[in-house]
């Protein structure tokens, strides 16, 4: 039964996290793609509820991340779905998404530097180096994306990428 969860919790975070960074670079691009958004929202709420389905003894870092994830989520869906990115919701959605996201990839780090061997071997208790690094590469790189993404509120959101292009040729 734990080798089941796991896989589908592992399945839906990869999942989640694919489809989140299409959802980001689609911001980046002025398009808002909404199978995708809903993709990611579902699958990031669905990965931090089935966390919190594994038998734990103490308080992890991750259980952590889960509960501010499951806060911030709510905030996401209804800056989009109640309020379609109305003024202040625009910039509280990008904010909570970008944050959503990169929880998300801080522990899949931390998990690759668990599960994998070479990784691993770098840094056994994930207090060495390449361990800081890697988490600190991850957090400029999503300050940066955050910062891209909410910057961008201020441009149309379009369908597709289809007007996109055409405008670019007419210019």
């Amino acid at each position: 039964m734990l080798f089941a969860l796991t896989l589908v919790h592992v399945l839906i975070s990869l999942v989640a996290i694919v489809a989140g960074y299409v959802v980001m670079f689609g911001w980046l691009r002025h398009q808002l793609l909404e199978r995708w958004t809903l993709v990611f929202l579902a699958t990031t709420i669905a990965t931090s509820l089935t966390g919190f389905l594994f038998p734990f003894v103490q308080f992890l870092p991750s259980h952590l991340f889960g509960i501010i994830s499951l806060l911030i989520l709510p905030v996401a869906c209804v800056a989009r779905y109640r309020h379609h990115l109305a003024g202040h919701y625009r910039w509280l959605y990008t904010v909570t998404s970008v944050l959503a996201l990169y929880l998300n990839v801080f522990v899949l780090i931390v998990q690759l530097f668990l599960k994998v061997p070479a990784l691993r071997a770098l840094a056994p208790t994930q207090s060495e180096p390449p361990f800081a690094i890697a988490q600190g590469l991850n957090l400029v790189f999503f300050i940066w994306l955050g910062v891209a993404v909410t910057r961008k509120r201020n441009g149309p959101l379009l369908a597709s990428a289809a007007p996109v292009e055409a405008s670019a040729k007419a210019a």
